[in-house]
């Protein structure tokens, strides 16, 4: 008799919520759906034939993406690098990845009306990169791949690194460091060079 098997526990209850959340989706792919109802439906205490019945799929499907939700978490909800096409994301979903990549980071400090330093979350990240920028997006209920992020950016060429540090100082009497002229520095002016003759004898 082969073992029964059930979808872990959820870690967390965001995990949990994000799951739920997508099982219930109407505007994401439809095989994230399916699969995500696969582990809502385990966590219920359906067994896997009865999973495969509900959602028309073979019972081997259902085996598979719990092992693999088991092993790898939400990840485990999408496709392995190179098999089947990458899930779509709604206009809507674009639309919020966008405007994250062009927020401030968390985790970035910034001035406040005092002049002090500080950030929203000392944990997050100080700088967007795609691999920020996918978790947060992800955060936000949004299954997209890291590959997606960095391909839907440059079409709409929106930069995700800041150039411009927030480690510059409103100090006035600071100077950055590096060669520059100052206005107090007289120009040295060379002596006029002499006519006169070096001979006084005729």
């Amino acid at each position: 008799m082969p073992k029964l098997l059930h979808a872990r526990p959820p870690m967390d209850a965001e995990e949990k919520r994000q799951i739920c959340k997508l099982a219930g989706a109407r505007h994401a792919p439809a095989d994230w759906i399916m699969r995500a109802r696969i582990i809502v439906f385990s966590w219920r205490g359906l067994r896997t034939s009865a999973i495969a019945a509900k959602l028309g799929c073979h019972m081997q499907t259902v085996r598979e993406r719990i092992e693999r939700f088991n092993a790898e978490g939400l990840a485990g909800l999408g496709d392995r690098p190179g098999a089947g096409r990458k899930p779509r994301i709604t206009e809507l979903e674009r639309g919020q990845l966008i405007a994250l990549a062009r927020s401030t980071p968390p985790g970035r400090p910034v001035r406040d009306e005092a002049g002090d330093l500080a950030a929203d979350e000392e944990a997050g990240p100080a700088e967007w990169t795609l691999d920020s920028l996918t978790a947060a997006a992800r955060a936000q209920g949004i299954v997209i791949a890291r590959s997606q992020v960095r391909r839907i950016l440059l079409k709409e060429k929106v930069r995700w690194r800041h150039t411009r540090s927030w480690t510059t100082s409103t100090d006035p009497d600071f100077a950055p460091k590096g060669p520059r002229s100052s206005p107090s520095t007289p120009t040295r002016r060379r002596p006029p060079r002499s006519s006169a003759p070096t001979s006084w004898g005729r």
